[in-house]
């Protein structure tokens, strides 16, 4: 493998080949960036991750209390959204839901720069299931405590509700598929969720018919590559 790009793991899963790599952006100043690939998708960056930590905060921010705090982040990713909650003292658990095991491997693995800091966390857990199909079971997401809920729920891993990875992920967000949602959270807890789009009106309506206080956030960030400045939308929830 070339010093300036190195491909770290790839392997087939049920949506296709995942893959991980590494190389040195020179228009950076030589920093590593790390690159995630499904297929011949891209699906993130360790370059860009302003976004995914804004998620843990502006969700955490929302949630009331001095703790502990029992949090879900759905879909696992460079890491960077788990990382950010656990930064936050009042965080007691953490569990992550990861559909594909490759990816907790990363971490376990430590081939990843987070890799060892959630993955030696005590408060965080891996869960390798779909969390589409555990937010709508009665039992949740939790295998050793069914029906356990949560005071926050984090969810990144689809581009946007109107830009699914998977059709079979496009009824949860649907007014029906969020009540099932809300039934994991304690009353009073917060749903918080990543889009790359800008806010969606028929999601606002759907969220609004389930959730108190729901609104969306703008986040602002720079991308270099282009020259201008990115955004993305952080849409919150709070279960009555």
């Amino acid at each position: 493998m070339s010093l300036m790009f190195a491909e770290l793991d790839s392997q087939p899963t049920r949506l296709g080949v995942i893959s991980l790599r590494r190389r040195k952006e020179m228009s950076l100043g030589g920093t590593e960036v790390y690159e995630v690939k499904l297929g011949e998708e891209f699906l993130m960056s360790s370059h860009f991750h302003v976004s995914e930590t804004e998620l843990a905060l502006l969700g955490l921010a929302a949630t009331k209390g001095d703790g502990p705090l029992d949090v879900v982040v759905g879909g696992l990713g460079l890491g960077y959204t788990a990382a950010t909650a656990l930064k936050d003292n009042r965080v007691g658990s953490l569990l992550i839901v990861e559909a594909l095991g490759p990816v907790i491997s990363w971490h376990q693995r430590h081939l990843v720069p987070l890799g060892a800091q959630l993955a030696e966390d005590p408060r965080c857990r891996f869960v390798e299931g779909d969390f589409f199909a555990l937010a709508q079971s009665k039992n949740g997401f939790d295998p050793e405590s069914p029906q356990r809920r949560f005071h926050a729920i984090l969810l990144d891993i689809d581009h946007a509700p109107g830009h699914v990875l998977n059709e079979g992920h496009r009824p949860f967000y649907q007014p029906a598929g969020l009540a099932k949602l809300a039934e994991h959270l304690h009353p009073g807890g917060i749903f918080a969720l990543w889009s790359n789009d800008p806010p969606e009106e028929d999601f606002m309506v759907a969220l609004g018919s389930q959730f108190e206080e729901a609104r969306a956030e703008i986040v602002r960030f720079p991308n270099p590559y282009q020259n201008r400045e990115a955004t993305a939308t952080i849409y919150l929830g709070r279960k009555p």
